[in-house]
């Protein structure tokens, strides 16, 4: 039977854990490595925090990344560029859907 001690331990090191994630502990953290708490996401075999970057062709990328779509250009982390119509759709919609208020047209840079 394991002593009173090491049980005494264990629930304290369990609550401790439960607390300063409650309360969504500092997640700045000084190594590569994840800490305790911190929101994270997966891209291909790498981490990465989803307030700062996101999953964009298999590479992370921070959030403010652009690219062209004709003559504009999209926010790769929230929308995506319609090559065969040169439409911008938010990154959720099919590109065969029906036009929305949302969607832009960017016609082809001749």
């Amino acid at each position: 039977m394991a002593s009173r001690g090491c049980i005494l331990a264990v629930f304290a090191i369990f609550f401790i854990s439960r607390v300063l994630c409650s309360h969504r502990a500092p997640v700045a953290p000084m190594t590569p490595y994840l800490m305790l708490c911190q929101p994270h996401m997966r891209c291909g075999d790498k981490f990465y925090d989803p307030l700062q970057h996101c999953c964009y062709d298999d590479a992370v990328v921070p959030l403010a990344r652009t690219q062209r779509c004709g003559k504009c250009t999209f926010r790769v982390c929230f929308e995506q560029c319609c090559p065969w119509t040169f439409m911008v759709k938010l990154i959720n919609q099919n590109c065969d859907s029906a036009p929305t208020s949302d969607d832009r047209l960017c016609r082809n840079v001749s």
